[in-house]
């Protein structure tokens, strides 16, 4: 259960204003229904990678084959976001908990090369089919960082959250927590069709280049956790 103590109308009148000052309502229609078919085109297309990345998990390591966890959506509304699992199971509970880290051994051999590309990425393609989340937008994340969030963080909650965004081509999690937070909120207060075909373009560079998979050394502390994720 939220301990938000926000009620769903000051959410929906923060929506109000947020949509009408910058008069997007009917744009933010169509970038769903962008969503929706860009989603349906790219798993059909991607079924045999996905079947093969399935089987690869479930041959080379014992566990389910994806990882759920449940994450912060539009408005604050919980959802479960799924990747491929690229850790053992049942990581949360042992080293690290909640952070993760380069060299982390908990990482199995294939979700390191999972990782590196962001392949584990891949199933949320099924949440934006659901209408959980989009292609781009801020980074989902944990439940429990809504009661750390001040009245401004939680614009970064007005927009669904994307499978990539402007945080994750610019630096992802190499940034600390304070920055990831101000680049989300940054892309909700400048968000055109322009911004988002820049950030699915530039997402491909960040991808082979294998960039912003890990946070520096030593910096994920409690607050990261807290307020970001798993990543």
């Amino acid at each position: 259960m939220s301990t938000d103590p926000w009620t769903t109308e000051k959410w929906l009148e923060l929506e109000r204003s947020y949509v009408q000052g910058r008069q997007l309502r009917g744009d933010l229609r169509v970038k769903r229904l962008m969503d929706f078919a860009t989603t349906v085109v790219g798993l059909i297309t991607l079924l045999p990678v996905l079947a093969l990345i399935a089987l690869a998990i479930r041959v080379s390591s014992s566990g389910p084959v994806l990882f759920r966890q449940k994450r912060l959506g539009k408005l604050g509304r919980p959802f479960t976001v799924y990747k491929f699992r690229t850790m053992i199971d049942g990581a949360i509970h042992q080293g690290a908990g909640l952070a993760t880290f380069r060299g982390d051994p908990r990482v199995t051999r294939f979700g390191k090369l999972l990782r590196e590309y962001h392949l584990d990425e891949l199933p949320q393609l099924l949440n934006v089919l659901l209408g959980q989340m989009s292609l781009v937008g801020p980074r989902p994340v944990l439940v429990s960082a809504l009661q750390t969030y001040s009245d401004w963080e939680k614009r970064r909650l007005l927009m669904p959250p994307g499978i990539t965004g402007w945080q994750q081509i610019n630096g992802g999690a190499r940034n600390d927590v304070d920055a990831r937070i101000r680049l989300d909120i940054w892309y909700v207060e400048n968000w055109t069709w322009w911004l988002d075909l820049q950030i699915l373009l530039r997402t491909i560079g960040v991808v082979i280049r294998k960039e912003g998979v890990y946070g520096e050394d030593g910096w994920q502390s409690g607050r990261v956790v807290k307020k970001l994720e798993i990543e």
